[in-house]
């Protein structure tokens, strides 16, 4: 039971960014990064974004061990526009707190 305890706290989410081939970005969560890509590059669900935007490219990912929290940021990530994902992307970190202020069109 104890081993069960620690599988399960010790669990890796991934919240990601794709760069599609019509150049928009597709955020997404998994707990296996490897085979969702995968899963995105052979367009295994059709009626998925990315399913006509391939190839897709891995442009960042970050890791969590709180499910509720990558939820959260998966979330937060998609509702942000494309320069502030850029700037996640290029880790311009002191850039985000300028751009959440800005409005683009």
């Amino acid at each position: 039971m104890y081993r069960e305890l620690i599988n399960t706290a010790m669990k890796t989410y991934y919240v990601y960014i794709l760069k599609c081939s019509d150049n928009n970005y597709y955020t997404g969560i998994t707990s296996n990064l490897i085979s969702r890509l995968k899963e995105h590059q052979i367009g295994k669900h059709q009626n998925s974004y990315t399913y006509r935007r391939r190839p897709v490219e891995l442009v960042f990912y970050c890791e969590f061990t709180d499910v509720k929290l990558a939820i959260k940021t998966e979330k937060q990530i998609k509702k942000w526009s494309r320069a502030k994902k850029e700037a996640l992307i290029h880790n311009e970190f002191e850039k985000l707190p300028n751009l959440a202020r800005k409005k683009f069109k």
